[in-house]
């Protein structure tokens, strides 16, 4: 049935009691709609031209009020244009649409804890304090120079500047592709407009002729401080991530298979990633699980904090500034197993594959069904090149790894271990 009264919020909140009142129109404001959807009161507002019912929004994002204020110009964009969008806006600000974008990221699972946090700062810390009460229709080049762009680079790198402007861009697309805004108010407008320097990548703060001296150094804190050691070799010997790192588990690491599963959960591209373990490292892991053991630990956690759950990234944070004292980051051991490789001659896709870099769906395809094992043998050839620097020294391999690919196995079954396939090193070290 369609009701005939005049709207308002205090209207449809009565009417919402009447399963009878389906569709409301007002004869005030000809071609305006509202139909109660079964979540009653909710319903949605639709405005008919041309015999074309075109959707406003949802109630009661947008209330009665709202919707009859935005209405003339309404009319107007959709005589001018009877393609363009109907949609009013439950905001006014740029402030309002950034708080719902910053919520909606929070709920989003597919994004790391890390990334989350890091635009929850940025919104809250930088966009809404500078642009937040910007209205959506006053957004303009001059207006974000003045107000955000050239404030920010004063103080911040120009690297983070565009972090913080991509969200600003990301949030009002989102915002016009889900209807939530009639346009939208960042079209056109980008980057570059406002700075052309070229943001230029970070220069590596450790470089090969450094191994022998950074290996020393792992070697004298693995006698005092096995964990802080270990996260670092870890990180040298795969060039993975610090995040990847610290939330390993033993549960993960198997010596019988000889490889590091790292779930996608815990990486960056959201991809599993696995990565072949050389008899050094198979050795290392050993050792340092025992140690564990020796020291009273048997849980699943590779590198735990003191309430047993992985170290934060606060905790691991601390680890690289004892280690690297200012001088380097966890970033740079990354960036010289990385560089590393391209010295010795290993193939740029298995080096992006070590490195475990976003690819596309073709070549994934390729990577699971031929070089996997091309994998192992680039990760022997620079475990080989460390041993030479001075990594055999931590490892304990008399003879250095690698010489037939079973001295791994050979020593995880002296320390006690069994090597049945579905056997892990959590499994083979519990007794």
């Amino acid at each position: 049935m369609t009701v005939v009264t005049s709207f308002s919020d205090a209207e449809i909140r009565r009417r919402a009691d009447d399963p009878a009142a389906v569709l409301m129109r007002d004869p005030r404001h000809p071609g305006l709609y509202f139909r109660f959807t079964e979540a009653r009161p909710r319903g949605t507002w639709s405005l008919v031209v041309r015999k074309k019912w075109n959707r406003i929004g949802a109630y009661p994002d947008l209330s009665a009020k709202a919707v009859l204020a935005a209405l003339p110009d309404l009319r107007q964009r959709l005589s001018a244009d009877h393609q363009a969008s109907a949609s009013v806006s439950p905001w006014a600000t740029l402030g309002e649409l950034l708080v719902w974008y910053s919520d909606r990221m929070s709920r989003d699972r597919n994004l790391s804890a890390k990334r989350k946090a890091t635009a929850k700062s940025a919104i809250a810390c930088h966009l809404i304090p500078r642009v937040g009460g910007l209205a959506l229709t006053e957004v303009r080049h001059g207006t974000l120079d003045t107000q955000l762009m050239w404030p920010l680079q004063e103080t911040l790198s120009l690297e983070f500047v565009r972090l913080i402007f991509g969200l600003l861009v990301v949030s009002c697309r989102q915002a016009y592709t889900l209807g939530m805004i009639p346009s939208n108010p960042m079209a056109g407008i980008k980057f570059s407009d406002f700075s052309k320097t070229k943001i230029k990548a970070k220069a590596a703060r450790l470089r090969g002729v450094q191994i022998d001296s950074l290996l020393a150094q792992l070697a004298e804190v693995h006698r005092e401080a096995p964990a802080d050691a270990m996260l670092a070799l870890l990180m040298l010997c795969h060039g993975t991530r610090v995040g990847e790192t610290r939330m390993a588990l033993w549960s993960h690491i198997s010596i019988a298979e000889r490889t590091w599963y790292i779930p996608a959960e815990h990486t960056k591209t959201r991809v599993e990633h696995s990565l072949p373990l050389t008899d050094q490292v198979c050795a290392l892991l050993i050792r340092y699980r025992e140690a564990q053991k020796a020291d009273g630990y048997d849980g699943n956690q590779v590198f735990r904090s003191h309430k047993g759950k992985p170290l934060s990234e606060g905790q691991a944070s601390a680890v690289f500034t004892r280690l690297g004292q200012g001088e380097w980051t966890s970033h740079d051991l990354r960036k010289l197993a990385r560089t590393g490789w391209a010295d010795l001659g290993i193939d740029f896709l298995i080096g992006e594959m070590l490195i475990n870099h976003a690819m596309g769906h073709n070549v994934q395809a390729y990577i699971h069904t031929t070089v996997e094992e091309r994998k192992r043998i680039a990760l022997e050839q620079w475990h080989a090149h460390l041993d030479g620097k001075g990594f055999v020294v931590i490892h304990g391999l008399e003879e250095g790894g690698n010489k037939d690919s079973v001295n791994g196995l050979e020593a995880a079954q002296d320390m006690g271990c069994k090597t049945t396939d579905e056997t892990t090193i959590g499994e083979d070290l519990k007794g």
